[in-house]
């Protein structure tokens, strides 16, 4: 292949893709600006094979239709796509590429599964499994501006240059530990996650932080004002705070305007988008708000806590500690404080709840031995000998 690794022209990529449509494997990393614009600007696409690495400058290819055996190979099922933290990456990738590039393997999530930690970042992973300090000083790069120098492009490419070999060493532990099932399990909840960020505008709205404490009525104008701003922040191709915030939408949904004069007067409320979309966003709330209760959203009910409820989330946190340090795996993996109390919450009421910790590999590492807690079935003490939690 030829040598260049910045890959700035139609045949300089089309050589690339010639090498990489023979790897079985490929490791991949994105470099992109998000402030300005609705979908991320994808700026660098970083590849590597066991031979090779390079750097696609996806700017000055975006409009070549070079770019489409590359895409191709991305979505070729028969080569395993190698990230780390690879949401954002996939989400890009399924943007471009027309398709979620599968299959793939998170090596953040692979190394949570076998004793390193949750959220473990690249260049920690690096050093522990290399021995290798990665440098820092392009973390804050504006990846947009060119040239780009000698400096930047190294540091771009060390972000791919290690992930094939920690791959192997990833893979072995999982082998060793009989968890290769498991994490397959959790790629594909990366894939549903992935795919959630992509759904329909309607469904956007229980992504803004405090919808829950509205009411189902409330919650109905929410969502339809939500989804508003999604389809206006994808037609502007800007951020959708820039359409406006989520505290705005909030405060509209709770006390919905009535007129022009009474829109202008929403704190945070830009008078912009009043001039441009004031009776629009008037006709979007009045059709929430006719609507029949039946139409209105699921809000979950606020709970009381009782305090034994409390006791009993405490004492199931602390066995899913001891467990996940049993097991080397990062406790938050296994469930969350929610998943523990709504856990609780059901077993008062006879019912076991369709959580995470309830299906699959949790299942079985965790979530029948928090049941069995619950009823009574297992004790729990603190073994003198070592002075760690145990059951039986």
């Amino acid at each position: 292949m030829h040598s260049t690794r910045y890959i700035k022209t139609t045949d300089e990529l089309e050589r690339l893709c010639d090498h990489l449509a023979t790897a079985s494997r490929l490791a991949l990393d994105t470099e992109f600006v998000g402030e300005e614009s609705f979908v991320p600007r994808l700026e660098l696409i970083q590849v590597a094979t066991e031979q090779h690495s390079a750097i696609i400058d996806f700017p000055a290819l975006q409009e070549s239709t070079a770019l489409a055996p590359f895409w191709e190979i991305v979505r070729n099922p028969q080569v395993e796509k190698i990230v780390h933290a690879g949401r954002q990456d996939l989400d890009l990738f399924a943007t471009h590429a027309g398709a979620i590039p599968k299959p793939f393997f998170d090596t953040q999530i692979a190394a949570a599964m076998v004793g390193y930690g949750a959220q473990v970042a690249y260049a920690n992973l690096v050093l522990r499994v290399h021995g290798k300090k990665l440098a820092k000083a392009h973390t804050f790069t504006n990846w947009s501006a060119r040239p780009l120098t000698s400096d930047q492009l190294a540091y771009a490419l060390e972000d791919v240059e290690f992930l094939l070999a920690i791959h192997d060493h990833l893979r072995a532990r999982l082998h060793k530990l009989g968890r290769l099932a498991w994490a397959d399990e959790e790629f594909s909840r990366l894939e549903t996650a992935v795919g959630d960020t992509r759904r329909e505008p309607q469904e956007r709205y229980q992504r803004v932080r405090g919808w829950d404490s509205l009411k189902p009525k409330s919650a109905a104008v929410l969502r339809e004002l939500a989804a508003w701003r999604e389809s206006e922040a994808r037609r502007r191709n800007v951020p959708r705070g820039r359409v406006m915030r989520d505290e705005v939408l909030l405060q509209l949904a709770r006390h919905p305007p009535r007129s022009v004069e009474e829109l202008r007067a929403v704190r945070g409320l830009h008078g912009s988008e009043v001039d441009r979309h004031g009776e629009t966003l008037l006709a979007t709330m009045q059709s929430a708000l006719a609507l029949p209760a039946s139409a209105w959203p699921d809000v979950p009910k606020e709970r009381k806590v009782e305090p034994e409820s409390t006791g009993m989330v405490e004492l199931l946190q602390a066995v899913m500690k001891a467990q996940a340090a049993h097991h080397e795996i990062a406790p938050t993996l296994l469930a969350t404080t929610a998943d523990i109390q709504a856990l609780v919450d059901a077993r008062a009421q006879g019912t076991t709840p369709d959580l995470p910790v309830m299906r699959g590999w949790r299942r079985i590492l965790l979530g029948d031995l928090l049941l069995q807690v619950l009823n009574g079935e297992v004790a729990v003490k603190i073994d003198p000998s070592s002075g760690k939690l145990a059951w039986s």
